[in-house]
């Protein structure tokens, strides 16, 4: 268990001894925000100065990956594609800092404190797909024309790093209360995917760099403006699979066939959408929720993973059923 209170308090300590690299004091305020790949805190200052410290996950990015994600932060900031807070550098210009975590080495990234809320998701949540679908055409329109600096180095999430033989959120076949039936049913709809994504295959104008994970939890709503957060998992990947993430642990809820067409709406009216990735979307829908059943079980000692368990499974599998028996392997 990874993230439990006698290990926080060793995150803790270990980001008060960088926190001058910043110019801020050890004895700062620190105020743990989330905990799923990494730790985030909020940290502030006597003078009432806010900075959010996302201390990484250790054996999941490498300082290379990490400096590539602030790289392209910063070039969309730049180019005012998306509102998203900005990386903030270490008084001796570095883009992180890190400290021992035992024989591991725990990087930390800093970034602007923003103002703002994730989306209620009562009745005005379509609407905000209109803008999250909006939002994803910029930054797909950005990622597809970005001249992406040397180094540059994100991970590929393919079928098998997202749910294959080579999946860095772990096994589905781990999921919490799965039962013989469930496991049937989901290594049929696991190889019906593996054959419907090589058929629709990689190429560019629908694979490439993405955000990944535009979750509710990654968005501030602050009056009209939204904000993404947590490019943490961002890399390259099918330009379609952004709205499955966008309602990632949504999957269930019956508003799902309104929040695409508010998201088509918003991404139709920024760039092209073609109706063959539209089509594909069920398939994204189901290979993203297989992902996210395994980071449940991967990733238990989270309070996103402690709070759904085995009912995410028994979901999972009522969604694979459904699945299998509205497409066949020639069909998407």
């Amino acid at each position: 268990m990874l993230y439990q209170s006698d290990f926080l308090q060793k995150l803790e300590a270990g980001l008060r001894e960088v926190l001058p690299e910043w110019g801020i004091s050890p004895e700062a305020k620190l105020k743990l925000l989330t905990i799923s790949e990494n730790a985030t805190y909020l940290v502030e200052d006597s003078t009432g100065r806010r900075l959010v410290l996302r201390i990484q996950r250790p054996d999941y990015h490498t300082r290379a990956e990490i400096e590539s994600e602030l790289a392209w932060i910063k070039a969309l900031r730049d180019s005012r594609m998306v509102t998203t807070p900005e990386p903030i550098a270490t008084l001796a210009g570095g883009s992180l800092s890190c400290f021992a975590d035992r024989e591991a080495v725990r990087y930390v990234a800093a970034f602007e404190h923003m103002p703002g809320a994730e989306p209620d998701p009562g009745n005005q949540l379509t609407s905000w797909y209109r803008v999250l679908g909006e939002t994803n055409a910029r930054l797909h329109q950005h990622s597809m024309t970005w001249q992406r600096p040397d180094g540059f180095k994100r991970k590929v999430w393919s079928f098998d790093t997202i749910i294959g033989e080579q999946a860095y959120w772990g096994d589905w076949r781990n999921a919490l209360g799965l039962t013989q039936e469930g496991r049937e049913m989901l290594e049929r709809t696991h190889e019906l995917l593996r054959k419907q994504t090589a058929a629709f295959g990689m190429a560019p104008e629908r694979f490439g760099l993405v955000h990944c994970d535009m979750r509710l939890a990654n968005l501030l709503v602050d009056g009209e403006q939204l904000t993404v957060i947590d490019f943490d998992d961002c890399g390259f990947s099918w330009f379609a699979y952004d709205f499955a993430a966008c309602v990632s642990f949504l999957e269930e809820d019956p508003r799902v066939d309104e929040f695409l067409a508010a998201w088509l709406e918003g991404y139709r009216s920024v760039a092209p959408f073609s109706a063959e990735d539209e089509r594909a979307i069920p398939m994204f829908l189901m290979l993203r929720r297989m992902q996210l059943t395994a980071w449940i079980a991967s990733h238990a000692e989270t309070p996103t993973a402690s709070s759904t368990g085995a009912d995410y499974t028994r979901g999972t599998v009522a969604l694979a059923e459904q699945y299998l028996g509205n497409h066949s392997e020639n069909t998407l």
